[in-house]
């Protein structure tokens, strides 16, 4: 694998000024026009992968990455409805540029929780200029996923960042890369280290069998400077109620709820223009029962998720202007329902193309089997029982979920 100074730099690269979207309405506009437009060489990405730098260049000059900046600020807040309904959009074209920009909207989230009036007026003012921001979260050789060595250690010289971090979604397009590090006193931080910073290497080391184009490589870390100004706490986003993990959570079920839309509409296409079954006795595959039956039980699970998932939105939002225990709670549960649904659903759907489709569907130039490898590799991001297991808790025994970027 390469590192990212021989696939392609963007450290030179000058910020056009980038479109400010006004209004929900707006931003839905454009979303449905340009994810129409990167659905044209989904295919062709996915097959020889090619990484979309044209693509994400034009994506965040569209003013989308900038949508949940403040209106205190100059962006237009939508409505977490509104951001979920982009993603789903993009994941249904491609379901890795779909997923390319939820870690700069939760790094934006946790600026909005937690940062200085300095930070916020800072880095969102960047965004609306056209910055990207990636993830350097997760980390591959700790003993448990909330362990974390990467570390954030303070000198006469200012602050240093050393470690390596994995699965880092977007980071190949990043201007910065939010990255989660641990001080000497234990306690942890999110860092909006600058891309040309000195030290640092981006390696695209992603082979995933489906999100192929995310991204998602290694980022070491090798006494990279950061400046105090660029340093957010980050611990006190669970300590205290706030919308990080419902926000960071409903973004993951709009790519798959995405997905499974754009599989039940691709499927209608396929079973259309399919040949008479000779076997079924009908003249038209689209008058097969077995098929119409199929095809009425993933159109109920599709429909069911979507409204799953506006309801959760409702309940973020709803939370947003005053975060309780009880809200929170009930927005982390509302969450984690359609999180739940929206595993499954993106997988029969995705799966269900490929059967009904019949065997124009192993076609590998139709590309067809790229929804299920999506959403199969999407859908391991973190497991849909434990998202049961709270929610019958509370119903069952009136147990409030954790707070956690899970939930």
């Amino acid at each position: 694998m390469s590192s990212y100074h021989n696939i392609q730099s963007l450290n030179s690269q000058h910020f056009k000024p980038a479109h400010i979207i006004q209004s929900d309405e707006e931003a839905l506009q454009i979303a449905q026009l340009l994810s129409e437009k990167f659905k044209e060489n989904a295919v062709q990405r996915d097959v020889q992968r090619i990484l979309p730098f044209d693509e994400i260049q034009e994506f965040s000059q569209s003013g989308l990455w900038a949508i949940t900046v403040p209106k205190q600020y100059g962006g237009a807040d939508v409505s977490s409805l509104t951001v979920a309904k982009v993603i789903a959009l993009f994941s249904g074209a491609d379901g890795s540029i779909g997923q390319i920009p939820q870690n700069h909207f939760y790094a934006l989230e946790i600026l909005r929780n937690n940062g200085s009036e300095q930070q916020k007026k800072k880095l969102y003012t960047e965004v609306l200029t056209g910055a990207r921001f990636g993830n350097a979260l997760a980390e591959f050789k700790t003993k448990t996923a909330a362990h974390k060595q990467t570390a954030l250690s303070k000198t006469e010289r200012g602050y240093f960042i050393n470690g390596e971090k994995f699965y880092c979604t977007g980071s190949l397009f990043a201007h910065r890369i939010p990255t989660l590090v641990r001080d000497e006193q234990n306690r942890e931080f999110l860092a909006f280290v600058p891309r040309e910073s000195q030290g640092l290497d981006i390696i695209d080391t992603w082979s995933g069998f489906g999100q192929k184009v995310t991204g998602s490589g290694t980022v070491k870390f090798n006494n990279v400077f950061v400046l105090e100004d660029d340093i957010v706490p980050f611990d006190i986003s669970f300590s205290q109620p706030t919308l990080v993990g419902p926000f960071a959570q409903i973004m993951h079920a709009a790519i798959e709820t995405g997905i499974a839309r754009a599989a039940l509409e691709e499927t209608l296409i396929r079973v259309r223009q399919a040949r008479p079954w000779i076997d079924s006795g009908v003249e038209d595959a689209a008058d097969d029962p077995l098929t119409i039956y199929e095809i009425g039980h993933i159109a109920t699970d599709v429909r069911a998720t979507e409204v799953l998932l506006k309801q959760a939105a409702q309940s973020i939002d709803a939370a947003k202007p005053q975060p309780t225990d009880e809200n929170i709670a009930k927005a982390s549960l509302d969450v984690a329902k359609v999180r739940a649904h929206s595993t499954e659903t993106a997988l029969k759907a995705s799966s269900k193309l490929i059967e009904l489709a019949g065997s124009r569907g192993s076609q590998r130039h139709d590309g067809l089997d790229r929804f299920w490898r999506n959403a199969r590799v999407h859908t391991l991001h973190d497991a849909a029982r434990w998202k049961y297991y709270f929610i019958g808790h509370f119903e069952l025994n009136g147990v409030r979920p954790p707070r956690r970027g899970t939930l």
